[in-house]
């Protein structure tokens, strides 16, 4: 396995970009002159750092007697790097089946030499690249790192793309590797949606977890409940300041994503080989659905809590004329959750995740359960009846029913439930995974449990948080923790110690969060992604006894931020001052 501190003085052969004066002879290839291009060692410098990269002396130039060949099972991937060589390379290739021998050939193909379910080998030489993998997963995987490797050289006068030579053997290692946006808080049209899904992609990460439902907004059309997108994906202000804030900006902010643009991104996620997890979150933070359908919450008479009286004016005048429930303007957790004594509450979410589950094809569903208050519970006679009925313990336990409830539900249709870390308290769930976010206490518990673990703790991977200490020239984010670094996500081990060797398989791996409190534009999350995103990208593939150096890992981001640039991305220049 390459180590990039000790390149220079370990490969005697030379595979690094300094150009030699090469002669041929009249017969040779036209590609043989690019036999002994030698390279220097930034041309190597990939992330997510691969399992084993060994440089090889020559380079393979991208011109317009290049060809890509691949399978009609491979035609997604083939096209894909046709799309980046082009745009890339200013050339108009086009995959082919059948090539004639004499090309200047790309070949993706399908091999059971690769064993490891997204793992790929990748050969560069002068005259021919062969990209191998046992699915078309790897394949994706293989181009991702293939396109990282292209770079600009001038030869003889004139600008040329190549490809260095290389032998790359990979494989990740977790399997699951992911980003959650919140589109809750601040909705995010489709393009941004699809954007963050390449930044995806291009991490060579593979869930995208999207946080549909808030206090604050409803943001998916669910048919048989009209309400929640004509009503919950509104509201008519926003608090001013971090919370408590002092006032609101009376600007009414709202969207949601119809069935039909679900699909669009869904199919959109499947080319790249995402997979998105919806959630829905229950039975706290439910404001929006609340303020749509009343019924829902345990005192539909009571009018909506508004924290520290921030109230947009027409929020004020629709509950003077009677109104008794609306979509929150303000942030942190609130008291008016969902009833969990009515019956009619269950069978209203049970409508809502079939319409979900029959949009996202994903074996998961995300039921959310975090930071449900219970007070509302504590005096509500449907939910004290609930308890006594079902002789539990307490709301605690009521909890854990309403979750169990709603994960046989999901599980009859064949899929699984996540849900945040509080789904342990009362009692866990049999089939669930639990997504540990409160630090590594909750992961260490289920993992012992025997449940699968997600392991996305808020420190470090929360992204909404700051990234350097020194935030008074820094866009206001939500405050009191943090912050998480970048070096902070890069050095972070996500497998607690306290796991035994078996406990630790039940890790499933790894996730960051971005939550949209304060972040309203798609300008300001680019900004806080990354280059966090980078480094978390690392940790969930790169082998863990690979030997793991900031400062070098800094060094070949500096290659990987031509990725942010040439997308035109707000990315955070801390780290590159």
């Amino acid at each position: 396995m390459i180590n990039f501190n000790k390149i220079t003085t370990a490969t005697r052969y030379g595979a690094f970009i300094l150009i030699s004066i090469l002669l041929y002879s009249c017969n040779s290839n036209e590609y043989d002159a690019y036999k002994s291009l030698k390279l220097e060692e930034d041309a190597y410098a990939i992330i997510p750092a691969p399992q084993q990269i060994t440089p090889q002396q020559g380079a393979f130039i991208l011109d317009e007697n290049t060809v890509i060949e691949a399978a009609a099972s491979a035609t997604n991937e083939a096209n894909y790097l046709a799309e980046i060589i082009n745009n890339t390379a200013a050339l108009s290739i086009t995959p082919a089946k059948d090539v004639e021998n004499n090309k200047h050939r790309i070949v993706l193909a399908l091999s059971e030499e690769v064993s490891e379910e997204e793992g790929y080998i990748l050969v560069v030489n002068y005259d021919t690249i062969s990209l191998k993998a046992k699915t078309t997963k790897g394949l994706f995987y293989g181009v991702e790192t293939l396109c990282q490797l292209i770079l600009e050289k001038e030869i003889d006068g004139n600008k040329h793309q190549l490809i260095p030579a290389v032998k790359i053997t990979d494989a990740p290692r977790f399997a699951y590797r992911g980003m959650m946006l919140d589109t809750g808080r601040y909705f995010y049209d489709v393009a941004f949606v699809k954007q963050f899904i390449d930044l995806i992609a291009l991490h060579k990460m593979n869930t995208f977890h999207w946080h549909l439902t808030e206090d604050q907004g409803w943001r998916i059309e669910i048919k048989k409940y009209p309400k929640l997108t004509e009503v919950g994906a509104w509201r008519n202000g926003t608090e001013i300041g971090r919370t408590p804030g002092e006032e609101s900006d009376n600007i009414k902010h709202g969207g949601f994503y119809t069935q039909e643009q679900i699909r669009e991104v869904v199919h959109y996620a499947t080319q790249r080989h995402i997979t998105i997890i919806p959630e829905i979150d229950m039975p706290g933070h439910n404001g929006a659905a609340i303020a749509s359908y009343p019924f829902l919450s345990c005192f539909p008479e009571e009018k909506t809590k508004m924290n520290d009286n921030i109230i947009s004016d027409k929020t004020k005048e629709k509950m003077d004329a009677g109104v008794h429930k609306v979509v929150q303007e303000s942030w942190g957790i609130k008291s008016d959750v969902l009833c969990a004594g009515k019956e009619s509450t269950y069978t209203f979410y049970e409508n809502v995740l079939s319409e979900v589950m029959e949009l996202f094809p994903s074996a998961y569903i995300h039921i959310g359960g975090d930071e449900c208050l219970k007070d509302n519970w504590k005096r509500c006679s449907d939910c004290q009846q609930k308890i006594k009925q079902l002789e539990l313990e307490d709301e605690e336990g009521l909890q854990s029913h309403f979750i169990h409830h709603m994960e046989a539900f999901v599980n009859k249709k064949g899929k699984k439930i996540i849900g945040w870390d509080e789904i342990l308290e009362g009692g866990l769930a049999p089939n669930a995974t639990v997504m540990s976010w409160r630090g590594v206490t909750g992961g260490i518990e289920a993992a012992k449990l025997g449940q699968d673990v997600i392991m996305t703790p808020r420190e470090p991977y929360y992204f909404d948080y700051y990234q350097v200490n020194d935030t008074i020239n820094e866009p206001l984010t939500i405050g009191g923790r943090g912050p998480n670094t970048v070096k902070d996500v890069y050095t972070f081990e996500p497998i607690p110690a306290e796991l035994s060797e078996e406990e630790q398989k039940n890790i499933l791996g790894i996730q960051a969060n971005l939550w949209t409190e304060y972040i309203s534009t798609p300008d300001y999350a680019e900004y806080m992604l990354l280059p966090r995103m980078t480094a978390l990208a690392e940790v969930a593939w790169s082998p863990k006894d690979q030997e793991k150096n900031y400062e070098e890992f800094l060094t070949r981001l500096t290659k990987f931020k031509k990725n942010y640039e040439s997308r035109e991305l707000n990315y955070a220049k801390h780290v590159f001052n």
